[in-house]
């Protein structure tokens, strides 16, 4: 009777003080590396309670074919095109701990593909990401984010590891 009791308090307290999750969708643009600077571009969906944050999010940067076309038969010093969908984990700082900021580390994995276009060289299998960032409160729900990460391809990848950094537009509901 009496540990049924302190199971029941005990589920009701966790019940009245349970904070709520937060959510937010993110577009992206940035820089991709290995092995030129190019263009990436995104959109990113996560949810979170207090300092736990998990995130889906898919990025695709553009090849060099102007490269590969001249090239017409190897992937060389070329860049590919990089499509990922990634599936992340999250730590960050709860909201309003330092005014206007929310500091975070991530790590997760997921699906890859390296495409020389031109050439028809496809390369496709799980990496993996580490990384992390900021976001920055602007004006009501809106926020900027700065984010860095390194990825990891698996081995079929020509180019197994690569850096991306981008700045977002990220809206908090």
């Amino acid at each position: 009777m009496r540990l049924q009791r302190l199971l029941t308090l005990s589920t009701l307290a966790l019940l009245t003080t349970a904070l709520p999750a937060r959510a937010d969708l993110t577009a992206f643009i940035g820089t991709q590396s290995a092995p030129s600077m190019r263009t990436t571009t995104g959109i990113s969906a996560g949810m979170g309670v207090l300092i736990i944050g998990f995130e889906g999010e898919y990025a695709q940067a553009h090849g060099d074919d102007i490269c590969l076309a001249a090239t017409a038969s190897s992937t060389g010093e070329c860049a590919p095109s990089l499509r990922t969908v990634m599936g992340n984990l999250l730590i960050q700082t709860p909201r309003g701990i330092v005014p206007r900021l929310q500091f975070y580390g991530t790590i997760g994995g997921g699906y890859f593909r390296e495409r020389f276009e031109p050439i028809g060289v496809q390369n496709t299998g799980f990496g993996t990401n580490v990384g992390g960032g900021v976001k920055i409160d602007l004006v009501g729900p809106l926020r900027l984010r700065l984010d860095y990460r390194i990825f990891k391809l698996g081995s079929d990848a020509v180019y197994g590891t690569s850096n991306r950094f981008t700045v977002g537009a990220n809206i908090a509901f």
